[in-house]
């Protein structure tokens, strides 16, 4: 049936019918009101309640086979319920349609209303939930709100290529690098105010920000997926990188919550570890030729009774190594003068006793934190004195006392043993090793890969 007609009418009748010839739709609307003319009477003729508008017009459904006629008539009506069923069992009268016998059965009369009623009462709800969408924010929408318009309004331009930064950037002792000006706003939303976009550029860093890196320390915070690890590695063949910090797997920098930066920064990660945990070792495997294992060299007596090495002074490389005592060192070499007057049995610079019980406790410790990101810190009969996150191994070294040995399931780092070497450290026990440029002649390092590693 027609749409018009069920905004026009109050009912509908639906009448099936059958017909043993084939006919044309003119002749079954001929035949319905040649049929019930006159049956009625005047108020209740077809024709009649056409013309005053009390009835739409008919329309039939058809269908035919080659000597048959079926389908459906609808008649819309504007009567009131009695004379509409009345039209109703008068259509079912009509028993003929040209000379063909014919069979017509009411199937329903439908209230068309109710289907009117349905479409308004779901257009009011579809009404209601876009009040309730764009209605009045409250009181903590609207304050954030305007903090966030602040917020913009901070962010500046850096350098001569425009980076989106915060207001803070350039008079701050450390800055962190993002990757858009998206990254930058959620930061100064969260008082951030010291971080600088290097505008999503993966090919090349700006200069600008090439310069200014080389006298900050250096975060990168980067996107949790393999975006921000293609960032982070064209920024480490640019600028000196100190720590990482990542968003959790899935996320981008411009999404995290408060509490999620908070965290991410917090809980950053020094380059040298990793670069080497994640993708460097990749690198290092692919570019350079595997080292052959070399067979430990024992130290005789008379090396053993040489005169122990001076700590080098060194820049700090980091924040946590700028606040190392001047009087340290000293401290270092009373230590070590020390132990040289102890029997050898007593002292960790003696490593012929080293190959006994105190290696073999180092060695097991090094099987147990596999796969924890952990280190501990040994005395010099082997006993633990601390277990600390790799992350924070460096300030925990720094902060440390007769530390003798070293065991970390991560990277033996240049940074790791130049500050071990200051503090004292006599053997390090790690996974793997990074490319060593400066060793310490007394310090035996050992890797799960290489084994014993010569630092003569």
């Amino acid at each position: 049936m027609a749409k018009s007609y069920l905004e026009i009418v109050k009912y509908m009748v639906e009448a099936k019918f059958n017909i043993d010839g084939v006919v044309d739709k003119p002749d079954i609307i001929g035949a319905v009101f040649g049929q019930t003319e006159g049956i009625l009477g005047n108020d209740l003729d077809l024709r009649e309640l056409q013309k005053n508008g009390k009835i739409g017009r008919i329309e039939i459904s058809l269908q035919q086979t080659s000597n048959k006629s079926f389908g459906k008539l609808f008649l819309p009506a504007s009567l009131d319920r009695i004379e509409t069923c009345i039209l109703a069992a008068a259509v079912e009268s009509v028993d003929r349609v040209g000379p063909y016998e014919a069979t017509f059965a009411i199937e329903k009369v439908e209230d068309t209303r109710s289907e009117k009623r349905r479409k308004i009462l779901e257009r009011a709800k579809e009404l209601v939930r876009n009040l309730l969408n764009t209605g009045m924010p409250d009181s903590r929408e609207l304050s954030e709100l305007v903090q966030t318009e602040v917020r913009a309004s901070e962010i500046t331009s850096y350098g001569a290529d425009n980076l989106p930064a915060g207001p803070d950037l350039a008079k701050s002792d450390d800055i962190i690098i993002v990757e858009g000006r998206a990254d930058v706003l959620n930061l100064l939303r969260n008082d951030i105010t010291n971080s600088v976009a290097i505008g999503g550029a993966i090919s090349n860093v700006p200069k600008s920000l090439i310069s200014l890196a080389a006298e900050k320390e250096v975060t990168v915070f980067v996107d949790g997926d393999r975006g921000g690890d293609m960032i982070l590695r064209t920024i480490m063949n640019y600028i000196d990188v100190d720590f990482v910090a990542r968003a959790p797997d899935g996320k981008e920098v411009e999404d995290l919550a408060r509490k999620e930066i908070i965290k991410a920064l917090r809980t950053k990660i020094p380059i040298d570890q990793y670069a080497g945990g994640r993708y460097q070792r990749k690198q290092h495997e692919t570019t350079t030729a595997p080292q052959e294992r070399r067979e430990p060299r024992t130290q005789s007596p008379a090396a053993a009774s040489e005169e122990p090495r001076q700590p080098q002074k060194r820049q700090p490389e980091n924040r946590d190594e700028r606040v190392e005592s001047v009087e340290e060192p000293r401290e270092i070499e009373k230590i070590e003068s020390v132990e040289l007057e102890k029997p050898k049995h007593e002292t960790i610079m003696d490593k012929p006793a080293l190959e006994g019980m105190v290696l073999s406790q180092l060695a097991s410790g090094l099987d147990e934190l596999s796969g924890t990101l952990r280190s501990r810190l040994y005395d010099r009969v082997g006993n633990v004195v601390k277990e600390v996150p790799i992350r924070s191994l460096l300030a925990e070294l720094q902060d440390s006392s007769n530390v003798h040995a070293v065991v970390l399931d991560g990277v033996i780092t240049q940074r790791l043993i130049e500050l071990s070497s200051q503090k004292g450290v006599r053997a390090i026990y790690g996974v793997r090793a990074n490319p060593i440029t400066k060793k310490d002649g007394s310090m035996i390092l050992y890797t799960k890969e290489q084994g014993r590693i010569d630092s003569q």
